[in-house]
């Protein structure tokens, strides 16, 4: 069984179980399916009342706490237990665009040459991680909500803004892979 489970799986399946998440939820209690809400929830549950944004019954959405640790903790044992014992494929031509920026190690999910503890305290490793984190951290709050809020609670249940933040997401992610990304690997 465990031999069947390190195979690779088609990615249809985690389309269907991401799919079914939405009817389970608004069945369980009309509960919204969103990761970037619990960031509030924690923080509500840590800092002091008087802070009118985190001033709300956080208790009554703790059950989406518990949904994040179980992705964290899913994540974790897949990691353990689950790892797929043949290597990672990446296309020729992505390989090709990759050394181009001086990326040439695919043995993992996320290149050395970026995800190391010596490059966060370089210039390159600031924009990536601390820049681009407060980007997104201040685009998921202006937009109201994260990509899977969004592109699949929210166009589930046929929400205009969250076709326009999806859409947006996604210009957004082009924009970035394809003129920003070779534009920092050009001048750092």
């Amino acid at each position: 069984m465990l031999e069947f489970l390190q195979q690779p799986w088609h990615w249809s399946v985690a389309g269907v179980m991401i799919g079914l998440t939405v009817p389970t939820l608004l069945i369980l209690g009309n509960k919204k399916f969103g990761i970037s809400s619990s960031l509030r929830h924690v923080c509500a549950a840590c800092m002091p009342a008087n802070i009118p944004f985190f001033k709300y019954d956080w208790k009554k959405e703790a059950w989406n706490l518990f949904f994040v640790a179980g992705i964290f903790l899913g994540g974790f044992f897949a990691h353990l237990f689950l790892q797929n014992p043949e290597a990672i494929q990446i296309s020729e031509s992505t390989q090709q665009i990759l050394a181009s920026y001086g990326i040439s190690d695919f043995s993992s999910l996320m290149p050395a040459e970026i995800f190391t503890w010596d490059n966060l305290f370089t210039l390159k490793g600031f924009i990536f991680f601390v820049l681009g984190g407060f980007l997104v951290g201040f685009g998921t709050r202006y937009a109201g909500g994260c990509t899977s809020g969004h592109s699949i609670m929210g166009l589930s249940n046929l929400q205009v803004p969250s076709l326009i933040a999806t859409i947006s997401f996604m210009v957004g992610g082009f924009i970035s892979a394809n003129v920003l990304l070779p534009l920092i690997f050009k001048f750092l």
